[in-house]
């Protein structure tokens, strides 16, 4: 089908959630998408970082093809042969103890939420008031349901929606004394992405984070922290919170970790998992035989490339800030291994300069209005940062001066660099 005939049935058909680009693509291999034109793109966004090893990586192929053969459903009535190995690979380089496994990140999130409030209630044995009160954060995202919406910080994603589930607060992310202030004996969970994704990507403080840990341990509370799009390699560690040397007591992931196949997954300790027993929580699709074969070949690719991660997320983010020395228009530069953002000083700049770098044959998206995001495949090389570096020079160039030409003779004011902006990288 062309793109014109999909897009008259989408409109017709589909409910309006997405701006979609107008582009239909038809196949990926490696690091490169091709559209029903034959026009080749350079992927840096890798799905929302879902496609971590690319397109059509052989070892993901070679396992789909080999379990969808053999068993793809069979509910979780019944035991298969790979939760429990998958359970084992992430509890291992966790440090949890056990696993849930259910359909994307957002449900996860669900998931992790019910954990918090059964664990508070398991634990009150002297019949006093339960703790129920959750602490999220200032602009944070965390999903579209409703548990998921009513801890997000941002409220243009809560407004259209309200009332959301009670009992939570917002923390200003990264302030220290709006964390104290605001944690008291009725919280059952400080609720933390440590890099925020759609919020612009924004790594949590170290200092923010040692706290929400301590004041947790300390009163009985639960540390949570969303990992859907930072964890499983993405930074260059398994886990963006090993960059701070701490464990929470219950992690979500998902994005890339059935590479395109829906899967999330709540990590936990034995701790937290005791106050779950047999029809308090389950998921009738998460989990199946094939999703989790194809997680397992995941993880042992991911393995093998946090060195490269690592050493590529550096290699970019120098790029970058080399970038930001040229360019008055950016405004910040952040991130941690393949995460990366670029924070420029309106709007109006963000979207020219992530429409050309895709007419241009490169994809990348924007978020948080300002912010350009890239994660690209773990499996990108120097050749394809340079490429992109390249391009993003030339179009911050052109289209700030497009930018100029059209404001009024009054001087323009950028808006103020971030302070204590964290570069996770190392």
């Amino acid at each position: 089908m062309s793109l014109a005939s999909v897009s008259r049935m989408e409109a017709k058909l589909l409910l309006p959630t997405y701006e979609r680009q107008p582009i239909l693509f038809v196949r990926g291999r490696g690091v490169y998408l091709w559209d029903s034109g034959g026009n080749r793109y350079l992927d840096f966004l890798s799905g929302i970082g879902v496609n971590a090893l690319g397109h059509n990586h052989p070892a993901v192929q070679a396992a789909i093809k080999r379990q969808a053969s053999r068993l793809i459903h069979i509910s979780n009535l019944y035991f298969h042969e790979y939760q429990a190995e998958l359970a084992r690979l992430l509890t291992e380089i966790s440090g949890l103890d056990r696993a849930f496994f259910c359909n994307s990140g957002t449900e996860a999130w669900e998931g992790a939420l019910k954990l918090a409030r059964a664990f508070a209630q398991a634990n009150n044995k002297n019949g006093s008031r339960p703790k129920t009160r959750i602490l999220a954060m200032d602009n944070s995202f965390h999903g579209r349901t409703f548990g998921a919406l009513a801890t997000t910080g941002q409220p243009k994603y809560r407004a259209p929606f309200v009332p959301l589930l009670p009992g939570v607060s917002f923390v200003k992310f990264n302030d220290l004394d709006d964390l104290q202030r605001k944690f008291d004996s009725s919280v059952c969970a400080v609720c933390i992405e440590t890099i925020q994704g759609e919020g612009g990507v924004c790594p949590v403080n170290k200092e923010f984070l040692q706290l929400a840990s301590r004041l947790t341990k300390q009163s009985g509370a639960l540390l949570v922290l969303d990992e859907i799009q930072c964890g499983l390699g993405r930074t260059g560690r398994h886990f963006a919170y090993q960059h701070y040397g701490l464990t929470p007591d219950v992690v979500t992931v998902a994005k890339p970790l059935a590479c395109g196949l829906p899967l999330g997954a709540i990590l936990t300790t034995e701790r937290v998992a005791s106050c779950i027993h047999p029809g308090m929580h389950g998921t009738t699709f998460g989990g199946g035989p094939l999703a989790c074969a194809v997680a397992i070949e995941f993880l042992r690719e991911e393995k093998k490339l946090l060195r490269h991660v690592r050493e590529l997320g550096q290699y970019f983010h120098a790029a970058l800030l080399a970038l930001d020395k040229k360019h008055k228009s950016i405004q910040d530069v952040r991130g941690a291994g393949l995460m990366q953002a670029v924070e420029v000083d309106s709007p109006g700049l963000a979207k020219a300069v992530a429409r050309q770098l895709l007419q241009e044959g490169i994809i990348i998206n924007r978020t948080h209005e300002t912010v350009l995001r890239f994660l690209p495949p773990y499996v990108i090389q120097k050749r394809h940062v340079d490429q992109v570096v390249k391009a993003l020079d030339a179009a911050l160039r052109k289209n700030s001066e497009s930018s100029n030409r059209h404001t009024s003779k009054k001087e323009k004011t950028a808006p103020p660099r971030r302070k204590g902006a964290i570069h996770a990288h190392a």
